[in-house]
């Protein structure tokens, strides 16, 4: 069967889960739509009508991407673990889901001054018409933390991660569903992580209340290595690829310690794979608590 050009630009890009385009034509409609529901609300102050069209375009990105993804893969990537620690003993947890039900808990501790150590599971089930899914992962780690001028927040981590993977694949015919492939290995993983934040929110004012709102990005870079595969019960070569991830998250405190948070990113794989390859991104929606931090340092040191 001979390939489209769209899957031919793909497999040189090395299965990267991006598209300018329609991620460009989402924008352009996520502003266009209810623009008086919007963007004209006279009641809201300026910070909220930001935080609004930003919430809107993401959600409208978060409606694409599933078809950006057609092309399954044995991977699915944990949203990356941000507690943006600042003090030891602070604590930071958080759990996470998606459109597809993969659920991530996530934790990290302070253990020194600048010393802190991050851990994630995740799992994932699905049956569904054409094909069921298993995904079982868990990662830590440990790196440096330090409080940056501008009330700013560094993080550096390094860690690794193993599980296991399971996909089935189904066909029917007069009604009858019936196994047509079954492909399982188990994974391993080594990964670099950079987070970077402000500790200083703006906030935005909705039905009398204050809602602090923060930004951040986080660059994540994995090693990935699928061993033990198995197609049909057969074993087969084993596969490995290098992921270069880069995510935005988005903070709204609701109240006290509690945040929603609201991660995005990209996902490119170096090299080219047919089992392991980038066409999970991350697109995760969850609640995260931090407790005993501090908001960061001041940019100059002010003399009397």
């Amino acid at each position: 069967m001979r390939k489209s050009e769209s899957e031919k630009t793909s497999n040189a890009r090395g299965n990267a889960i991006f598209a300018p385009q329609s991620y460009s034509y989402t924008v352009q409609l996520a502003s266009r739509l209810y623009p008086n529901r919007i963007v004209g609300l006279g009641t809201f102050n300026n910070n909220f009508r930001l935080v609004a069209n930003q919430f809107l375009r993401r959600l409208a990105l978060l409606a694409v991407l599933p078809g950006l993804g057609a092309c399954t893969s044995l991977y699915f990537p944990p949203p990356p673990n941000v507690p943006l620690l600042t003090q030891k003993g602070e604590f930071s947890g958080g759990i996470h889901t998606n459109l597809d039900n993969n659920l991530a808990i996530q934790g990290a501790y302070a253990v020194g001054e600048h010393i802190g150590a991050i851990g994630t599971f995740t799992t994932l089930n699905t049956d569904k018409k054409r094909k069921a899914e298993e995904h079982r992962f868990a990662e830590i780690g440990g790196g440096y933390f330090t409080r940056l001028p501008d009330k700013r927040a560094l993080e550096v981590y390094v860690g690794l991660g193993a599980g296991s993977t399971k996909r089935t694949d189904f066909k029917t015919e007069n009604d009858i569903k019936t196994v047509e492939r079954t492909v399982e290995g188990d994974l391993n993983k080594y990964f670099l992580q950079v987070n970077y934040s402000s500790k200083e929110k703006k906030s935005f004012h909705l039905f009398g209340n204050d809602f602090p709102v923060s930004y951040g990005t986080a660059l994540r870079l994995s090693y990935l290595e699928l061993s033990d595969l198995r197609v049909d019960g057969i074993a087969t070569t084993p596969e490995d690829n290098v992921f270069v991830e880069p995510i935005t998250f988005t903070r709204v405190q609701v109240a006290g310690p509690v945040q929603l948070q609201l991660i995005s990113g990209g996902m490119f794989g170096l090299r080219s794979q047919k089992y392991l390859k980038a066409s999970n991104s991350v697109f995760n929606f969850g609640v995260v608590v931090n407790i005993g931090g501090k908001a960061g340092r001041s940019s100059v040191n002010k003399q009397p």
